[in-house]
């Protein structure tokens, strides 16, 4: 629009009285202000292009009444999704985000380490949205041979192949009218991505075997633990289906940066495996507390877990003390802190034997294009790669390049 944005225009019908249901309209460029418009209360957004089954879709929820759409807040109700707890900054982040996605149907990639609870999000996701009534299938990507995938994915007739004794519905088919969950998403061969970016953009399949067109409406979620924009750069998965599906990005931070949800974590666990244990645990001793708030977990919250059911498991008391914990628990804070110090020495030590003057400093402009020209040499002038691994745009590097020249 020439004279306004349609983010302005969002805001001034939310200011209203009574405020319309606002759907947006957007394109693969204009990303980032999507997902601005759902954090402002846009109930749904179309990238283009879109199918008119999309669009109608769209327009039918916006127009179904409010008393109608039973949406559970994640940060107001507990009650319903005691498995996502979080405190943190980080985690109010998430929250916000989720509490807009909630509303539309539009794709949503959670990116995060393994142990981070990427399912337990786009389970509380589906739980919190207006397809809480219908089924929420979740696919492991890694664990079905790329031989079957297309069958689990889609379906099949009988006799499609050796083995097919009966038609078999799919992913796809069964999740109609709910949410479905890729897990581990980036494992999937390009020749499949091919496949499913053709369902995202017609919402249409056929079973193996079979010429008839299926129709399905699903709200699709994916996740993965590896770095997306790197798998991109280096050709394992299909540009065109990352724009498609990072539609709604949400984040989930590892357990280390979360402060004081790890005893959040560690008390809402300990409850739940002592119940179904028939134990009667009711918390840490101070020292395991510390100890708990000290380590790094690089296994995430499914360590936690781990770690809290084995002791559970073999010993029976009121309070969780030190020495009840697993004796392979505690070497991986051991190893960090002692690196830490041995980095801190050597820090000293660097300080100490060669002293910078100011006529050592050098501009910051010429610090960073070294370190982009090496990051580039490193990965054999493959820019949207280095781009990758340094953390911004490929966009951000060719400016960068055109300056200097």
């Amino acid at each position: 629009m020439p004279d306004i944005s349609g983010l302005e225009v969002l805001q001034f019908v939310n200011k209203q009285k009574n405020p319309a249901n606002v759907v947006m309209i957007t394109s693969n460029s204009s990303i980032d202000i999507a997902v601005e418009a759902m954090r402002l209360g846009g109930f749904d957004f179309l990238e283009k292009p879109f199918t008119s089954q999309r669009l109608i879709s769209s327009v039918e929820s916006a127009l179904t009444p409010k008393e109608q759409v039973k949406v559970q807040p994640l940060v107001k109700n507990r009650d319903k999704n005691q498995d996502f707890v979080g405190e943190s900054l980080a985690m109010k982040t998430v929250f916000r985000l989720l509490d807009s996605a909630a509303r539309s149907k539009a794709c949503v990639f959670i990116t995060g380490e393994s142990g981070t609870g990427k399912e337990v999000c786009a389970q509380t996701l589906h739980d919190t949205s207006p397809r809480n009534t219908g089924p929420f299938i979740a696919i492991n990507c890694a664990a079905i041979p790329a031989e079957l995938f297309e069958s689990e994915f889609f379906g099949h007739v009988k006799g499609a192949f050796s083995g097919a004794l009966s038609d078999r519905k799919g992913a796809v088919e069964v999740a109609n009218g709910g949410t479905l969950f890729l897990d581990e998403l980036c494992e999937m061969e390009l020749n499949l991505q091919a496949k499913l970016l053709r369902f995202l953009q017609t919402g249409i399949f056929s079973k193996v075997g079979s010429s008839e067109v299926l129709h399905s409406d699903v709200r699709l979620v994916c996740a993965t633990n590896r770095n997306p924009i790197i798998e991109v750069a280096e050709g394992r998965f299909r540009e065109d289906l990352y724009y498609r599906l990072n539609v709604i990005p949400v984040k989930l931070p590892p357990l280390r940066e979360r402060g004081g949800d790890i005893l959040l974590l560690a008390e809402y666990i300990l409850k739940q495996k002592s119940d179904s244990n028939a134990k009667h645990f009711t918390g840490f001793s101070d020292e395991v507390k510390a100890l708990f708030c000290n380590y790094d977990w690089p296994g995430n919250i499914r360590e936690l877990q781990n770690v809290i059911e084995n002791t559970v498991v073999i010993n029976d008391d009121d309070v969780i003390e030190k020495d009840m914990l697993p004796s392979s628990f505690g070497l991986g804070a051991v190893k960090h802190s002692i690196s830490a110090k041995s980095v801190h020495n050597t820090n000293e030590q660097s300080v100490q034997l060669s002293p910078m003057s100011v006529h050592d400093i050098e501009p910051l402009w010429q610090v960073e294009k070294r370190a982009i020209e090496n990051a580039i040499k490193s990965c054999e002038d493959n820019i949207p790669l280095a781009a990758a691994y340094l953390g911004v745009s490929a966009s951000t590097i060719y400016r960068k390049i055109k300056g200097w020249s």
